[in-house]
């Protein structure tokens, strides 16, 4: 079952090489394409060659959530072999905030479903902030992976 899967934390805290440690494991044990989706591309060389790296810098006319959500289905569209996507701070994307989160990532679960990819969101918040929004998702703990 496809799910949609959280890493919470503040800055410097690890999100980051966390993702990119679960990415690159992902690539390397599946039969699918991985997907990562970063802000800019410094990131480009730690991941390993079979992921998709797809920055966000190159689509500066995706203002709001709402085209980021569409810019997520035209990347499922273009390929039916997506296994999973990571966005690495969602909240640096796209004029994403915090009060978006929540119908962001219902959006996202919705998705998941519905094309059963999976879904490995970072964001730089307190939990307690988010707590009530992502009750309903898997939450990684990136201090232990």
């Amino acid at each position: 079952m496809s799910q949609v899967s959280l890493i919470v934390g503040h800055k410097g805290t690890g999100k980051t090489k966390t993702m990119i440690e679960l990415a690159n494991d992902r690539a390397r044990n599946s039969d699918g394409r991985v997907v990562f989706i970063n802000k800019n591309h410094r990131l480009m060389y730690d991941l390993v060659h079979q992921i998709r790296v797809v920055c966000m810098e190159d689509y500066e006319e995706i203002t709001n959530s709402d085209e980021y959500i569409g810019f997520l289905y035209g990347v499922i569209s273009g390929d039916h072999d997506i296994e999973a996507i990571f966005i690495d701070s969602i909240l640096k994307h796209a004029d994403v905030h915090k009060d978006d989160i929540p119908e962001f990532l219902a959006r996202l679960k919705f998705m998941s479903e519905q094309h059963e990819i999976d879904f490995i969101v970072s964001l730089s918040a307190d939990l307690d902030e988010l707590s009530d929004d992502v009750s309903d998702f898997n939450l990684l703990d990136h201090d232990e992976v």
